[in-house]
C-alpha cells in the first residue's frame, strides 16, 4: 500500500511543494497542541458518529479503508468485515493506535504516503478544519481521491460556520486580520472581516458536533475566557456582522493539571508562552486553529477536481459532509 506518488499537481513541482509545505499557525495551533493532550484527547474520544459508521457499515467486505487524520483511532476495526489502515500528523496519537494493534503510521494529510488506487474507500473526519489555505484543504482532499480505486467513495466532514447552536460562535476567538496575513498567501481573495473583541473560549468540545461535551470531571470544567492575546486575536467590532463571513478560531483545549505531564510538553508550553496556566479552573489551556466551513464550500473545493463526483451532501450536528466517488 505503502509507494512513491505517481501522480504530481498540475500546477507543477514548486506549487506543490509549497502547498506541501506546513504553514507555522499548522504547526503551532495543530500539530503541537495535539502532542501535547493526546492521551486526554484520546480519552474523550471514543463515540462513534452514527453516520460515519453507517457509511463504514455500508462498505462491501473486504473493502480495504484509509482513515486519514485518524486521531485515537476509534473508527479503525469499526467494521470487522473491512481491512483498515490510518494514519495521523500527531506521532503520540499514532503511538496510542499502535497500542491498540492498529495498522498505522506518521503522515500528513496533504502528502500521504500511498500508492494510487491502493484503497477501496477513505474517510476525513474533522480533519479539513485544521489546514489553514484553500490550496492545502484542495491538495488533501486531491490526496483522499488519489489513494482510492476508482469506483472509490470518500467520506469527509468538517466543522460548520452554521452551528446549531449559534451562541457557541460567540465563545470561540477569532483571528484577526493581521495574523491571517502571516499564513494567508497575498493573491487569496479576501474572505475574513476583522473583529476587534476578545470573545470567550469555549469548553471542550465533541470532534464531531462542536458541541459543548461532558463526559467526565475532567470535561465539566467551565471556561470564562482566556488572558488577551492581542498578538492573534482582535477586538471592538460588531460581533453579529463579524460572525457573517469569519471562518478562523481558535477553540481552546483544557488539559487538567493531574492530566498534564508538568516536566514535559506542558511545562516547555508554559514557560514559552505557548500555553497558559489557568489555577482558577486547574488546566493548562491550549488554542487549536479551525477553519469553518461555510454553506457550499466543501462542493467549491471538490468542482475543480475532473476525477470524482459528489454522490451525497448532507448536514448533521454542525458538520457539512460530503461523499465522493473517484471516476
Amino acid at each position: 500500500m505503502l509507494g512513491a506518488q505517481e501522480t504530481v499537481s498540475t500546477e507543477g513541482n514548486n506549487s506543490c511543494s509549497s502547498v506541501q509545505s506546513t504553514p507555522d499557525i499548522e504547526k503551532k495551533y495543530v500539530h503541537r497542541v495535539y502532542d501535547a493532550i493526546a492521551p486526554h484527547f484520546s480519552s474523550t474520544r471514543f463515540a462513534k458518529w452514527p453516520k460515519v459508521a453507517g457509511f463504514l457499515n455500508s462498505l462491501r467486505p473486504g473493502s480495504v479503508i484509509l482513515d486519514a487524520g485518524c486521531g485515537n483511532g476509534k473508527y479503525l476495526g469499526f467494521n470487522p468485515d473491512c481491512l483498515f489502515i490510518g494514519c495521523d500528523i500527531s506521532p503520540p496519537l499514532i503511538d496510542i493506535c499502535a497500542g491498540r494493534g492498529h495498522e498505522v503510521l506518521v503522515a500528513d494529510a496533504v502528502n500521504l504516503p500511498y500508492r494510487d488506487n491502493f484503497g477501496d474507500a477513505a474517510i476525513s473526519i474533522a480533519v479539513l478544519h485544521h489546514l489553514s489555505t484553500d490550496a492545502r484543504r484542495r491538495k488533501a482532499i486531491e490526496e483522499l481521491i488519489r489513494v482510492v480505486r476508482k469506483g472509490g467513495l470518500v467520506l469527509i466532514t468538517v466543522w460548520a460556520v452554521e452551528q446549531e447552536d449559534k451562541s457557541l460562535l460567540n465563545k470561540w476567538t477569532p483571528l484577526c486580520e493581521k495574523y491571517n496575513e502571516e499564513w494567508v498567501d497575498p493573491s487569496s481573495p479576501p474572505v475574513r472581516n476583522q473583529s476587534n473583541t476578545v470573545l470567550e473560549s469555549i469548553s471542550e468540545t465533541d470532534e464531531h458536533t462542536g458541541a459543548v461535551k461532558q463526559r467526565n470531571d475532567d470535561l465539566k470544567i467551565s471556561n470564562d475566557g482566556l488572558d488577551d492575546n492581542a498578538d492573534v486575536t482582535c477586538s471592538n467590532s460588531n460581533i453579529d456582522e463579524h460572525h457573517k463571513t469569519q471562518q478562523e478560531y481558535f477553540v481552546p483545549w483544557h488539559l487538567p493539571f493531574h492530566r498534564a505531564e508538568i516536566g514535559g510538553a506542558s511545562a516547555a508550553a508554559l514557560e514559552n508562552g505557548f500555553a497558559k496556566r489557568d489555577d482558577k479552573k486547574g488546566t493548562v489551556v491550549y488554542n487549536r486553529y479551525y477553519h469553518v466551513f461555510v454553506e457550499g464550500e466543501l462542493q467549491r473545493l471538490v468542482a475543480g477536481i475532473n476525477n470524482a463526483v459528489v454522490v451525497d451532501q448532507f448536514y448533521d450536528k454542525s458538520n457539512w459532509c460530503i461523499v465522493l466517488e473517484k471516476l
